[in-house]
């Protein structure tokens, strides 16, 4: 009996509106008032085993037999059909996209602040507003493979001058299962390190950069290259490796050697915690760094340019829907030129940070942070402290107020910041 409904449904639905079924969105909205008929006439049948078999059919003046229901079920069917018609409408109204690939997915997400900025050294405090950054995201299902695709991430971001600048951050293709439980990214690729530490022990990108890339940090690589990343990814282990070409995806490329980069991640508890802070308890120990060879570093500080830049670090984070610990250590080659000048980006230094949440949803979080490197050049400890308490108000929007306070004994520079951010997501 089931059967004879869902053809009666098929060919009703077909002759009501098979003449406007010429786009694709036309043949979606068609989909969805299929399956929603389908269930909603199964659990007509299940009320009433005893109801007898009708079979619809339109003539060429478009007339149909009547369907012998009971005055609940008819009700019930009238709402369906009328449900049926809204939409129906609101398909027409649509305005249809093309498109040679399955499957289109847009995302966003945007960093607005005000920040105040206490000078030490006597230079007048600044106030500003701003977007600190905005990216818009594209994903393109090309593929057979529903998990292999192409994305382009936009990356709104202010340059050295204090201009709002667009570049592509991400530009690459995706593909799944090339090898056992590994995929590959192609073009301007993630870089193994700072991806997972942000989506696992550090969610807080909207106020601070992680030690590896922070500039009063180790400052010693961005989150973005180009190059091809392999991902390989079990229940107890996974990892990044790639080849890069080692100066970023904004910075310039001197175009000779070449950057061999790593992560190494062990899920001690067999749970992969990317972005479940309030929902998995994990545990993992990972081992990070790269080999970079003739690498053009921007912080000589001298006319020399190309040195090779080679780090290591290693890197635990504890986390239960209540709280979090992390923490991580990293070291850098002393390299230098024919000169005997110390590349700046030589050192070493660790950072340390935690997390309370409260709340029935988690939704109320406490923070803190400490980051401490030290460049073999000077010898002398440049160190960040941030303190603040974060909202998540919805799961596409964040509120965040903290304290930021840097040492840096090198320049001089030491400030004060206190912050708030919004952060939304879609």
């Amino acid at each position: 009996m089931k059967k004879i409904i869902l053809s009666t449904v098929a060919i009703t639905t077909l002759a009501l509106t098979g003449a406007n079924a010429d786009t694709g969105s036309d043949i979606a909205a068609m989909k969805v008032m299929m399956k929603e008929m389908s269930q909603r006439l199964a659990k007509l049948e299940a009320e009433n085993k005893q109801l007898k078999a009708t079979k619809k059919h339109y003539t060429t003046k478009k007339q149909h037999k009547a369907q012998k229901l009971t005055p609940k079920q008819s009700t019930k069917l009238a709402k369906l059909e009328e449900k049926v018609n809204v939409l129906e409408k609101k398909s027409e109204k649509e305005t249809p996209v093309f498109s040679k690939a399955s499957k289109l997915k847009f995302s966003g997400l945007t960093y607005f602040g005000y920040t105040n900025t206490d000078y030490e050294n006597g230079s007048e405090s600044g106030n500003d507003f701003a977007i600190r950054r905005a990216y818009l995201q594209l994903k393109a299902y090309l593929m057979d493979d529903p998990k292999s695709y192409y994305r382009i991430t936009f990356d709104l971001d202010k340059d050295g001058t204090g201009d709002e600048k667009v570049r592509a951050k991400y530009a690459y293709v995706y593909l799944n299962d090339i090898l056992p439980y590994t995929g590959v990214e192609v073009g301007i690729a993630h870089r193994p390190w700072h991806d997972y530490e942000e989506h696992n022990a550090w969610y807080y990108r909207n106020i601070s950069k992680v030690l590896v890339e922070n500039r009063n940090g180790a400052h010693l690589s961005n989150s973005a290259d180009f190059g091809t990343m392999f991902k390989t990814k079990t229940k107890y282990f996974d990892a990044d490796y790639g080849i890069f070409s080692g100066e970023g995806y904004h910075g310039d490329q001197n175009k000779n050697g070449l950057s061999f980069e790593w992560r190494a991640t062990a899920h001690l508890l067999g749970v992969s915690g990317k972005d479940k802070q309030t929902s998995k308890t994990y545990f993992d120990a990972s081992f990070f760094g790269q080999l970079n060879k003739e690498h053009k570093s921007v912080d000589v500080g001298t006319a020399v340019e190309d040195q090779d830049l080679n780090f290591y670090g290693f890197h635990t984070v504890y986390n239960q829907p209540e709280f979090l610990l992390s923490a991580q250590y990293i070291y850098s080659d002393n390299t230098s030129d024919i000169l005997g000048n110390i590349s700046k980006q030589a050192g070493e230094g660790y950072s340390v940070n935690g997390e309370y949440r409260l709340g029935e949803d988690k939704q109320y979080r406490l923070l803190a942070r400490y980051d401490s490197w030290t460049p073999e050049a000077s010898d002398l400890e440049q160190k960040t402290l941030i303190a603040g308490v974060a909202w998540e108000q919805y799961s596409n929007l964040q509120w965040v107020a903290n304290v930021t306070k840097t040492n840096n004994t090198n320049s001089g520079d030491d400030t004060t910041k206190l912050m708030l951010t919004t952060e939304i997501r879609f």
